[in-house]
């Protein structure tokens, strides 16, 4: 068989199984009502939760710091590490509460990199089952012996913790807010096990960065001297893009000579990097924006189950619409679209088999107004005779 029929018929499964995606363009993408294919949709499927995306004093910092130019021009370890990086890893580490910081190109990058650099075949992680697909593959790249305990399920993370040799090198790792169903890590029992058991430990504040703990620092910022690395995204709460990984000055100095994603990248734009900078600034200081996009997060909770919606566990700006099948979520999400909401159907691999789901996400420039003309238009599309349809 030739390649190419190789690849068209794992395209054609793909299809039939329900998930074949594809690229849409998006107008407005910054703002609150988008536009795809000249319709006009409420935006409920960005994680620009503060709203800080399209936020002048952002385009205002990139701007500015165009001055050394549009591109890094190599590695930061060769010459392109400009000026700005430095106040940019100070400014994380101040705003973090840690030693050091590292600046990178994304989340993926950063998940990816620092755990197969951590790790080696001869040591043991431990994995929340619905971390992120970045953590799974840094694993994987690792060569690390993975155990994978039941979602947020202290005593299977025991039990798995209990049946390796003290011996063993271990590292667990979470995210702190679940990507798909916006529920949150059980952090105070992590760190316990982690100290019971002289593991490292490792959090992936990607949906919680910017929202949750004193300064929008994260999930992670009350046990910081008990975590041994933070990682979070810039691209989401934050508004711009790269990540950060943030700890010791011994670890962040060790990834920084072996994370081979680091090594062998070329450095972020100066203009990305500025606008991290002015983000975290007004991240620290705006508790309207953090309040507004919480009371947000619990009106559509809250409205959704009241109209007898499934949304799991959710406690966050996430909020998932539980619905099966590949076919009933992809359905939803087409429906949802025609009646002018923006709600993206969520599948197998990113979710578990039969669990996939339209999910919702709110940001801090909603209004209430808003939500709950989403929840009306979602239960009249979605609920016929007393039955999800």
């Amino acid at each position: 068989m030739s390649w190419s029929q190789y690849l068209q018929d794992k395209l054609i499964k793909l299809d039939e199984q329900t998930q074949l995606r594809a690229l849409q363009t998006t107008e407005n993408g910054c703002e609150t009502w988008i536009n795809k294919h000249g319709k006009r949709l409420l935006n409920l499927a960005s994680n620009n939760y503060l709203g800080l995306a399209g936020d002048y004093r952002l385009i205002e910092a990139a701007q500015e710091s165009a001055i050394y130019g549009a591109g890094a021009t190599a590695s930061r370890l060769i010459v392109g590490n400009h000026p700005l990086y430095e106040e940019a890893e100070h400014t994380i580490a101040t705003w973090k509460g840690t030693e050091s910081a590292l600046l990178v190109g994304s989340g993926y990058m950063a998940n990816v990199g620092a755990l197969a650099a951590l790790l080696s075949k001869d040591d043991v992680v431990y994995s929340d089952r619905l971390n992120h697909a970045s953590i799974t593959d840094g694993i994987m790249l690792s060569r690390a012996q993975h155990r994978r305990y039941h979602h947020n399920d202290m005593n299977h993370l025991e039990q798995l913790l209990q049946q390796d040799s003290e011996n063993k090198r271990k590292l667990i790792v979470t995210d702190t807010v679940f990507s798909m169903d916006g529920d949150m890590a059980s952090l105070r029992d992590l760190v316990y096990l982690k100290e019971k058991y002289g593991a490292f430990l490792m959090v992936d504040e990607a949906h919680a960065s910017g929202i949750y703990g004193a300064e929008g620092a994260g999930l992670g910022h009350v046990f910081r001297d008990s975590i041994d690395l933070h990682m979070g995204t810039c691209s989401k709460a934050l508004g711009c893009s790269g990540a950060y990984l943030a700890g010791s000055k011994g670890v962040i100095n060790y990834l920084l000579n072996t994370m081979r994603p680091f090594i062998f990248t070329t450095g972020m734009m100066p203009s990305a990097v500025g606008t991290v900078i002015r983000a975290i600034e007004i991240v620290r200081t705006d508790t309207v924006r953090r309040e507004a996009l919480l009371a947000n997060s619990e009106l559509l909770r809250k409205e959704l189950n009241e109209a007898g919606f499934c949304i799991g566990t959710s406690t966050t700006q996430i909020v998932p619409i539980i619905a099966g099948s590949n076919e009933a979520a992809v359905r939803w999400a087409h429906m949802l679209q025609e009646a002018g909401i923006a709600a993206i159907a969520i599948r197998p691999p990113t979710v578990p088999g039969h669990t996939s789901r339209v999910r919702l996400t709110v940001t801090a420039e909603h209004t209430f107004t808003e939500i709950k003309w989403a929840v009306q238009q979602i239960k009249a599309v979605l609920w016929q005779d007393g039955v999800l349809i």
